[in-house]
């Protein structure tokens, strides 16, 4: 008896290899086409993060804050690094800086248009957290501690986790901004400003963990 339901488990297996259900596809690009109607931008995995599983992403951003602060409170008590080596080559140093110019323009321009072609707050963060590492790695790490410190990244970072925070409330509460017309830059409502929110918050966390990182456990 075991042997017939091996072979109908193997002959099923067959079967979805090999002739695939004709309806899937169908309801694939009826999903998409629904989201970005209700979202009101062309990108669909923007308006899904964002929109549809909007509860979700919170609690993504306050994940990553978590563990900013985990690093930070993880690496308080350890001894600081006494060396630090860097790139010190005139040849490596021009190539990560145009390499960080490079990935700090791609990290704006995911930030700013990642609603409308693929990209977003999330991708245009780890862009802007890359170029700030490019630099770090041709830098002093106290003239970074210092850029940090007067620009204030840490409350710039609180704050766009408090006010995306609030604006997600707002959005699950049903109080949206009008979409506007698709495919424009500025339409999709509150989407291109959580986009932008993110990528502040992942780049100058980013930040935040590099510099704990060079202090404790050195650079290369």
């Amino acid at each position: 008896m075991k042997w017939i339901y091996i072979l109908a488990g193997i002959a099923l297996f067959i079967k979805m290899l090999v002739m695939p259900d004709p309806t899937t596809e169908p309801l694939q690009t009826s999903i998409a086409q629904l989201v970005v109607q209700d979202s009101g931008v062309p990108n669909a995995v923007s308006g899904i993060i964002f929109r549809n599983r909007l509860y979700d992403t919170i609690f993504e951003v306050v994940v990553f804050t978590i563990a900013i602060l985990g690093a930070k409170y993880l690496l308080a008590n350890e001894k600081p690094s006494c060396t630090i080596y860097q790139f010190t080559d005139e040849p490596s140093i021009v190539l990560a800086r145009l390499g960080a110019i490079i990935a700090a323009l791609v990290g704006i321009e995911l930030a700013i248009r990642g609603h409308l072609s693929p990209g977003g707050g999330f991708s245009a963060g780890v862009a802007g957290g890359t170029a700030i590492g490019l630099v770090a790695i041709t830098s002093s790490s106290e003239w970074m501690q210092n850029i940090y410190q007067r620009w204030r990244a840490a409350t710039w970072e609180k704050l766009s986790v408090l006010l995306f925070i609030v604006l997600s409330v707002v959005t699950l509460c049903g109080i949206e901004l009008p979409h506007g017309e698709l495919g424009a830059l500025i339409s999709g409502g509150l989407l291109p400003l959580f986009n932008i929110l993110v990528a502040i918050k992942v780049a100058l966390g980013s930040w935040a963990v590099i510099l704990v990182f060079i202090r404790y456990r050195g650079l290369l």
